[in-house]
């Protein structure tokens, strides 16, 4: 039978692996998209088409593992609240669905940057504009699955502070790092200027309590009951 503290180690080992590579690939769209500048992108992603590729199945393995990690997470908290832990894999997989599908849109932009039919039957500008078209369309995509990155931390949350595992001030962040992923889209979507200000804030919010609870299971993973003469106590296992 898994322990606690395995799986506690391996949801921790699992969430680290997403957030790497989903920031590397965070970060190789931001260098080669430039926003506003459809020539500048399409001639980036074909001068980088090799780099753009790998970012693309960075993105695809770190949502693959999303998914694991919710399950890791499940079998560790399922015992809190069955309904609560099924709702934390649920956001879960419908973020990785949409953000799965929504690749389509950066191997589309890959596509037409690098392919000399488009050039010929739009001219290069108009391909310029389509290449740029999914990109944009790749970004709003990954927003609008980032609407679930934020509500599946409500019952991880929720199941945190209940569980006696963890601090309940864990439990606390990652209920907040969930309403700062919200505030982040639902501005970026309603008032552009306004939530591209304001996003880096809100999503400081998010990584603190993200960051802080990768590091709790990987370090001190869980504080499990243990039976002491006739009383219950709680004691770390590291």
């Amino acid at each position: 039978m898994t322990t606690p503290k395995t799986l506690a180690r391996t949801a921790g080992f699992l969430y680290l692996i997403v957030a790497v590579f989903t920031i590397f690939a965070g970060l190789v769209n931001s260098r080669i998209v430039e926003s506003e500048d459809a020539a500048a992108t399409a001639d980036n992603i074909s001068t980088s088409a090799t780099l753009f590729r790998i970012g693309f199945v960075s993105e695809l393995v770190g949502a693959t593992v999303f998914l694991l990690t919710s399950m890791a997470l499940y079998l560790l908290l399922k015992h809190v609240n069955q309904m609560a832990a099924a709702a934390m894999v649920t956001f879960v997989a419908v973020s990785v669905a949409i953000q799965s599908l929504n690749l389509l849109n950066q191997n589309a932009a890959l596509t037409v940057a690098t392919g000399e039919d488009y050039t010929a039957a739009f001219g290069p500008t108009g391909s310029d504009q389509l290449t740029m078209l999914f990109a944009d369309m790749q970004h709003d995509g990954y927003l609008i699955a980032q609407t679930y990155f934020g509500l599946w931390l409500l019952p991880l949350g929720y199941l945190v502070v209940r569980s006696g595992y963890f601090p309940k001030v864990l439990g606390v962040l990652l209920v907040i790092g969930c309403f700062g992923h919200l505030v982040d889209v639902f501005a970026r979507f309603l008032a552009p200027d306004f939530g591209a200000s304001i996003s880096p804030f809100a999503m400081t919010l998010a990584a603190v309590a993200e960051i802080s609870f990768i590091c709790w299971l990987l370090v001190k993973t869980v504080r499990i009951p243990e039976a002491n003469t006739g009383s219950t106590t709680l004691t770390k296992v590291c």
